[in-house]
């Protein structure tokens, strides 16, 4: 990715670094320097020291005093402790969800889950593509629900989840078929007012997600 100075100088530096966190190109634990990143891409220190704000809020960078920033660590335990809070916030979310709904948000909802089915159906599509459908599904369902500390809280989340599906790629693409049956599944919970089944699940699926990218990270 090239970078080009936009109109929100700070927010476009975090997502040029989020992309490279979050690929790889920036590995787990590496230091970020203010001075020779501002240097890079002529800008000013303070410009980078707001992105990197912006980054720890995303869970990508731990920002240590007298020490700087460096890109948050990704192992195991750390994607465990990740998924479980996000599992959590997901499944709050499909409660109100359930609660929440009316007809005319259905069109919207059934039409962002087809695409995730579209995109895994498709052979010439990437993680990447799979990733982003399945976060229009939640942007959707966040929008129904209406609750903007939950809707802030999950996105803050969609940065570091992309990046353990990317640093777990291979294994992601071979539990494409759980994900489908998930989006199958799901909606005929959320259409049936049936939290309890939608919950369950979410969970399931998440615990699932868990453990293949945890098999990832400790091989």
């Amino acid at each position: 990715m090239d970078f080009q100075v936009p109109n929100t100088l700070a927010e476009q530096i975090a997502n040029y670094l989020a992309e490279r966190i979050m690929t790889g190109q920036i590995r787990p634990g590496e230091r970020i320097q203010e001075a020779t990143l501002a240097g890079k891409l002529k800008v000013s220190r303070a410009s980078v020291k707001e992105a990197l704000y912006t980054l720890e809020r995303w869970h990508l960078v731990e920002i240590t005093p007298r020490k700087g920033a460096s890109a948050t660590r990704l192992d195991a335990a750390h994607a465990s402790e990740l998924y479980d809070v996000y599992m959590h916030l997901l499944m709050m979310m499909a409660v109100r969800l359930c609660e929440r709904w009316q007809e005319g948000d259905k069109p919207r909802m059934l039409a962002a889950v087809s695409n995730v089915v579209e995109q895994i159906k498709d052979s010439s599509s990437d993680i990447s593509g799979v990733v982003e459908a399945s976060f229009n599904v939640m942007d959707a369902c966040c929008e129904v629900v209406g609750n903007p500390y939950l809707t802030e809280a999950l996105s803050n989340f969609k940065p570091a989840v992309s990046r353990a599906y990317y640093l777990s790629a291979d294994r992601y693409r071979r539990g494409l078929t759980q994900t489908s049956e998930f989006f199958a599944n799901l909606p005929q919970a959320v259409l049936a007012r049936d939290s309890v089944k939608a919950q369950a699940l979410i969970r399931e699926f998440a615990e699932h997600q868990k453990s293949l990218i945890q098999q990832a990270l400790a091989s």
